[in-house]
């Protein structure tokens, strides 16, 4: 038998990937008025030939945003604009999926609709946790969170009618897959989680209650695109934005039997170290995920080439995904196949600004495909 490795063709549900090097969702804050453009069509495809771009996260309605020069997806100039990014990507033979977003409690009042307060499971302020605003006098920087309220329990359909509109939009506007953004401490990951959710209504309590919301957005997002063009992110074990969970792993196992029920594509696993410290899964934790998840399983977070070609080997995964190198090598499944050096990436330019740091890095051939 032939030994998986980073360009081994691979069926992802319906959709079928030339190689497993994936693009990372990476938000860029590059579009200032949420509507993706010229510079996002160019951008992303540059990267077309990664075995699936997994867009950056993209906000499902006006108080899903947490913070701003982020790309929505509710309105019929957003749709638009993501159209001309999916026909660039595809206009290179690449594939596509739009990662939809929900930030919950990680947003302030200066970026929510009339001013309000951001919504979160409960009513609980995250400690240490910042967004990204744009101030009075026109300039923009990170500024705390502030203290949320708690969603009603008849609001929640509601969200997960704007899940499903943006799958809707997706969909019209071409797009390969979708993919629920569960993880990183966003609203999703907030009802999974114990010391984030508190409620006492059927979200809250037990792992099946605190599951039922996310499960929910799962299912209506199936509706539109069929459970086979649908993928989920999720980040057990994660410290973030002051979100805590006494039961990460009995959550990670519930949920990866209920979505491989469901037929879903793919679970996205972001690795609780991939932004450094000294968490990381639990010895067995891959294997377990192998064992109740009949679906493709993908990785990421500090992946280098070798230590992805490790995973697939060792059978725990069928993809890696990889964020900051693709900032810097818009070729790097090329890079890898050759063993070339990387492009490193300039954190200067990870947030904000044009093209500068975002679609000027160079080519294996030294040359540089130039917007315009």
């Amino acid at each position: 038998m032939q030994e998986t490795n980073l360009f081994t063709p691979l069926q992802l549900g319906k959709l079928s990937l030339p190689n497993r090097v994936i693009m990372a969702p990476l938000t860029r804050s590059r579009t200032p008025d949420s509507v993706p453009g010229k510079l996002q069509e160019f951008y992303y495809g540059q990267r077309a030939s990664a075995g699936l771009i997994i867009s950056e996260a993209t906000n499902i309605s006006p108080t899903a945003r947490g913070y701003v020069y982020t790309p929505g997806i509710w309105t019929d100039e957003q749709e638009a604009g993501w159209k001309g990014v999916v026909e660039a990507v595809h206009a290179k033979g690449g594939r596509i999926a739009l990662q939809l977003w929900h930030v919950g409690r990680v947003s302030h009042e200066m970026v929510q609709p009339n001013g309000e307060p951001p919504v979160a499971p409960s009513a609980i302020k995250g400690e240490g946790a910042e967004c990204f605003v744009e101030f009075e006098d026109g300039s923009a920087g990170p500024h705390p969170t502030s203290t949320p309220r708690a969603l009603e329990t008849d609001e929640i359909p509601g969200i997960v009618e704007d899940y499903r509109q943006a799958a809707v939009r997706a969909k019209r506007a071409g797009f390969d897959m979708v993919e629920v953004h569960a993880a990183n401490a966003y609203l999703l990951n907030q009802f999974l989680a114990t010391g984030t959710n508190q409620r006492t209504d059927r979200y809250g309590g037990s792992v099946e209650n605190r599951a039922r919301f996310p499960l929910e957005v799962v299912d209506a997002v199936a509706e539109v695109f069929g459970p086979e063009r649908v993928g989920i992110r999720l980040t057990p074990f994660i410290e973030l934005f002051g979100l805590t969970d006494d039961e990460p792993e009995e959550m990670a196992y519930y949920l990866a039997e209920q979505l491989s029920r469901r037929g879903l594509a793919y679970l996205h696993f972001n690795e609780p170290n991939w932004a450094g410290g000294d968490i990381h899964f639990p010895e067995g934790f891959h294997e377990q995920m192998r064992q109740r998840f009949r679906g493709a399983l993908i990785y990421c977070g500090g992946y280098d080439a070798e230590r992805a070609r490790q995973r697939l080997a060792d059978g725990t995964a069928d993809a890696v995904a990889f964020g900051r190198p693709y900032i810097a090598n818009p070729d790097l499944p090329e890079r890898f196949r050759t063993g070339a050096a990387l492009n490193e990436p300039d954190s200067r330019t990870f947030y904000g600004g044009a093209e500068k740091g975002y679609t000027d890095y160079p080519f294996l051939d030294n040359g540089h495909d130039r917007l315009g």
